[in-house]
């Protein structure tokens, strides 16, 4: 179904009275911390432990997990506020992409009863932290193509493979890693989800030097016949794909929610200063040379806004397909429109937008990432032109 089918659109406004007074206190979080804190434990090489554990404790970072672990008991489309509010403030939290959002999602869905009651109400008040490793040196966009395996050993299960750019590593416990399996009907190798602690014997973690200003560290993980107990497996044998994707359409979606927020910080600053910068007895604003790209940024902004909260609404009412169509497009219009704004912001300050004092340059690296995580732009174009127009499949 697309999204012009007005069967799959879901009933707007967005904004209800519990989300704004959500995005009311959330955003006022933002500003006790702000992009100075960021960048300082940033260049620091320092964790953001403390606006995390003031988040989960206020519980902004569980409001999508279920209330009987700790949660609010809301959806997707309420944690992109607090991501979104907090990016906007200049300190976006990247590990509620996966922790609350990926880990969270999967294992409220598909997860055992253990796994429910041991690990989602550490992610709830921030106790706990996990990261997510499904991305491959061989394998790029093609989950179909991942060669990390898990086989069975009596009960146990022995994972073996290799996985690159997972963040936060070194901060979470454990790793949910995606691995293929054996089918014992077909043979066939099918997905499978792991919980796998940071201090299991094999397990082997190196960071990758990135020119990125940012808290959480990319690694290279190396799993060399890693003993896992029977409960490790997420859910069951046959839960992977479905649980999988289960993860994958909140990860777009509040990527795009942080590349929002960051667009969103940009404009601010470029708008602010346009309006009090004067050269020729004018605010640099008043020209249309500047006026106009900045106010096209703001529509670019808006858009990728109602599209992010579209792919929410459409997750949290468990329309996969719909969700996935809706999460790729805001993926892509936000990303594109942070690009843009980022860009603009810095064409906008001149040469203090490359000052460390605005902090406009340390977000163009940033911003970028976003066109090219989780899935690229032309992944996203690729799915989009066969899912969505019917087209034939290009690759």
């Amino acid at each position: 179904m697309s999204l012009t089918d007005s069967a799959a659109a879901p009933a707007f406004p967005f904004e209800t009275e519990e989300r704004r007074a959500l995005r009311t206190a959330v955003a006022a979080l933002g500003r006790n911390y702000g992009a100075a804190y960021l960048r300082q434990k940033s260049r620091a090489g320092e964790h953001s432990h403390e606006l995390w554990l003031e988040a989960g404790r206020l519980g902004y970072l569980g409001v999508s997990l279920p209330e009987e672990y700790g949660g609010g008991g809301g959806g997707i489309a309420d944690l992109v506020i607090v991501l979104e509010e907090l990016a906007t403030a200049g300190c976006p939290l990247l590990l509620l992409v996966v922790t609350p959002a990926i880990c969270g999602s999967i294992i409220a869905r598909y997860g055992t009863g253990e796994q429910k009651r041991r690990h989602l109400p550490g992610f709830a008040d921030g106790t706990e932290r996990m990261a997510f490793g499904i991305t491959e040196p061989d394998a790029g966009s093609n989950s179909h193509r991942i060669s990390t395996t898990a086989r069975r050993d009596g009960a146990d299960w022995i994972l073996n493979g290799r996985k690159v750019f997972i963040s936060a590593v070194d901060d979470c416990a454990h790793t949910m890693i995606v691995a293929r399996t054996e089918d014992a009907k077909t043979g066939k190798l099918k997905p499978a989800l792991f919980i796998v602690p940071r201090q299991a014997q094999g397990f082997e973690y190196r960071p990758i030097p990135m020119d990125l200003i940012a808290p959480e560290k990319q690694f290279e993980l190396y799993l060399d016949e890693v003993r896992l107990p029977a409960g490790a497996l997420v859910g069951d044998e046959d839960a992977g794909l479905p649980a999988l994707f289960a993860g994958l359409n909140p990860e777009r979606i509040m990527v795009a929610s942080f590349a929002n927020g960051i667009a969103r910080y940009a404009l601010e600053r470029a708008v602010g200063y346009a309006k009090e910068r004067t050269v020729f007895k004018t605010p640099i604003g008043a020209h249309q040379g500047l006026a106009h790209p900045l106010a096209q940024c703001k529509i670019e902004v808006e858009l990728a806004r109602l599209m992010t909260q579209k792919a929410a609404l459409l997750n949290d009412a468990g329309d996969d397909f719909g969700a996935g169509e809706a999460a790729n497009m805001a993926k892509y219009a936000a990303a594109e429109a942070a690009v843009h704004t980022v860009d603009q912001a810095v064409q906008t300050l001149g040469g203090n937008g490359l000052t460390q004092e605005y902090g406009l340059a340390a977000l163009i690296n940033v911003a970028r990432v976003t066109r090219v995580a989780p899935v690229s732009r032309e992944m996203i174009l690729n799915f989009v032109a066969q899912h969505s127009l019917g087209l034939p499949k290009s690759y």
